[in-house]
């Protein structure tokens, strides 16, 4: 089972025990608090994510592709995937981290993030890659540190979402054990039957009589006009 589809079934699974849990188990499943390690160990991933697209964000500034001595197709490119980088760092992550700050131990909202670092790694990647070849040494130093750094976050927070898949996988088996727990203690439905009360009257139906034959009028008429039998 891949990583997408192990946080899927976790969420949905901790979502619909959850919910089951509260309609049929006591009111006494209230999510538990974050723990103070948990946040400080989210606070400090943050921070050095932020301190690293921040660094980042200086160095593809300061980039002087258009001096690069190679073609115009590698040029734009390498300006595309500079400015793409960018309008991540400074428009789509800070929103990312700001709703995990608002779910610290939220599987989804870490995925995301993870996702995001995956996918900017991949073009950061390229890019260094083009700035070793066509740039100066200071491009490719300080775009090659900043590679590293992106690489550190994505680290850290595989590392964090694998606790925090650990962490559901426990909660999911303690909601199951307690539902059935649940299950067990409500006592089986009785049917009461009041004998004293009278049955209802059986409805009687009448049968119609049915009516009799009426005589052929032409077997009359042939009886009254047949001549006597000769003797």
């Amino acid at each position: 089972m891949n990583a997408i589809t192990k946080i899927a079934v976790l969420c949905c699974s901790a979502m619909l025990l959850a919910g089951t849990g509260m309609a049929q188990a006591p009111a006494n499943n209230a999510s538990a608090p974050v723990s103070y390690s948990s946040i400080s160990e989210l606070n400090q991933l943050i921070g050095n994510l932020q301190q690293a697209s921040q660094d980042a964000q200086a160095d593809l500034s300061h980039l002087r592709i258009e001096k690069w001595k190679t073609d115009g197709n590698t040029k734009r490119q390498t300006e595309n995937d500079a400015q793409s980088v960018l309008r991540n760092l400074q428009n789509a992550l800070p929103g990312m981290l700001a709703d995990l700050k608002n779910a610290p131990e939220s599987l989804p909202a870490t995925f995301k993030v993870y996702r995001n670092l995956d996918a900017l790694y991949d073009v950061l990647n390229s890019l260094a890659e083009s700035t070793g070849a066509f740039g100066s040494k200071e491009e490719f130093q300080s775009v090659n540190k900043d590679l590293g750094g992106i690489e550190q976050s994505r680290r850290a927070f595989a590392e964090r979402m694998d606790k925090l898949s650990n962490a559901k996988e426990n909660e999911i088996g303690q909601l199951r054990t307690e539902l059935q727990t649940a299950r067990a203690a409500i006592p089986p439905k009785k049917t009461v039957v009041d004998d004293t009360e009278p049955a209802p009257p059986k409805k009687t139906t009448k049968k119609k009589p049915v009516p009799k034959p009426k005589p052929s009028t032409s077997q009359g008429t042939q009886s009254q006009t047949s001549p006597p039998a000769q003797q």
